[in-house]
């Protein structure tokens, strides 16, 4: 990642801010546009920040996020609809990885799902938020309630000290494995908060009422182990943990077969064949897809940035969607989509850097072990 990346025109008069603006900008957070909105790329920089969430507790400002709920009869089934998962199998408190999916299966956003008993909350990126709603309430029936829950802010704790950071002042942080949820209060403030992120690290993201998204981040930061952490080492860390980024490695132009998320596609919606694309999904997950994302080690010190084309030979075969230095690695790294026969790990392949050839090796993903805590005191 570059810091150009995120660099938008400090005098758009389109761009938002957040409700924690004025706490990044006195905390040093450099601040950029991104998703339509001002936000941290970094504090002290991007290397140190990284390194500190692998080793401490990192918190990030995700308010710019879409945090949704839906309400009524059969809402599930009615979900299952637009996604490939197993909603109506989701038990209260936990939540799922899912797929917002065109008609043709191609991606029209990454989302997580939660049963919180009364609803379903959905998290979906802010680039792309209003389009899902529009998306949703376009298909959904109209017996179902869509809220969009904009006074409330988001926030993550990322890092394998972000349980003990959280559970003093929340202690039933404490008892949550990966992927589930609760609600719980904070000085008088519902909260809603989940064992999740998109770090590859353990975690958490909590929901809070705007009014309190100070209070609660000063009180996090006044503890040793947490620091606030901006956005550059947020994309680094998730691309070391090999998770993609909507709007970069999928779009619409992708399906889940092709993005090696075939995981989202459920057991039981693989059998009903109800869901939207699901021939063409089906037959990619049956016999294997024309193209496949995959990572990329790259040879030497010079990053690997989205656009680059891949070469096999003379031959342009396919093209990065994520690159950057890895810190955890110490090397740069890449995603991208290549052939299907050229998604072996130990594939040799080139990418074009500024008119140059740099080589590199199709490897397996995450590129940094996933840390998640799976089972009560694991």
């Amino acid at each position: 990642m570059t810091d150009t990346e995120f660099t938008g025109d400090e005098a758009g008069l389109e761009t938002a801010t957040l409700p924690l603006d004025a706490w990044h900008r006195a905390k040093g957070g450099r601040m950029v546009e991104f998703a339509g909105y001002w936000m941290p790329i970094q504090y002290e920089g991007i290397m140190a920040e990284h390194l500190w969430v692998r080793e401490n507790a990192g918190l990030f400002d995700v308010s710019h996020m879409g945090q949704l709920a839906l309400s009524g009869d059969n809402v599930a089934e009615a979900l299952e609809m637009l996604v490939p998962g197993d909603i109506a199998g989701l038990k209260p408190g936990r939540m799922r990885y899912s797929l917002l999916l065109d008609e043709d299966g191609g991606i029209l956003d990454d989302l997580m799902i939660t049963n919180e008993g009364d609803q379903f909350g959905i998290v979906v990126n802010g680039a792309v938020k209003w389009e899902d709603i529009g998306h949703l309430r376009e298909n959904l029936p109209d017996d179902i309630t869509l809220n969009h829950n904009e006074d409330y802010g988001l926030l993550a704790l990322q890092g394998p000290k972000a349980v003990d950071a959280l559970a003093r002042l929340v202690p039933e942080a404490a008892s949550l494995v990966f992927m589930q949820a609760t609600r719980a209060t904070w000085a008088g403030h519902a909260i809603a908060l989940s064992r999740s992120g998109y770090t590859g690290e353990d975690g958490f993201e909590i929901s809070l009422p705007n009014e309190a998204l100070t209070a609660f981040a000063d009180a996090l930061c006044a503890m040793d182990e947490v620091k606030p952490i901006g956005l550059g080492a947020r994309d680094s860390l998730r691309l070391e943990a090999g998770l993609p980024l909507y709007g970069h490695d999928l779009t619409p132009a992708i399906d889940p077969a092709e993005a090696d998320l075939g995981f989202a596609v459920s057991k039981r919606r693989r059998e009903e064949e109800n869901f939207p694309g699901a021939a063409r999904i089906l037959g990619h997950l049956a016999d294997g897809s024309p193209r496949k994302r995959v990572g990329l080690l790259v040879d030497g010190k010079l990053p690997v940035r989205e656009g680059a084309k891949l070469f096999d030979g003379e031959d342009e075969i396919g093209v990065v969607t994520s690159g950057g230095f890895a810190p955890s690695v110490g090397a740069p790294i890449a995603m991208g989509y290549v052939p299907r026969d050229h998604a072996v790990p130990g594939t040799a392949v080139a990418a074009e850097v500024r008119g140059k050839r740099v080589h590199c090796t199709v490897a397996a993903m995450p590129f940094v072990p996933h840390n998640y805590v799976r089972k009560t005191g694991g």
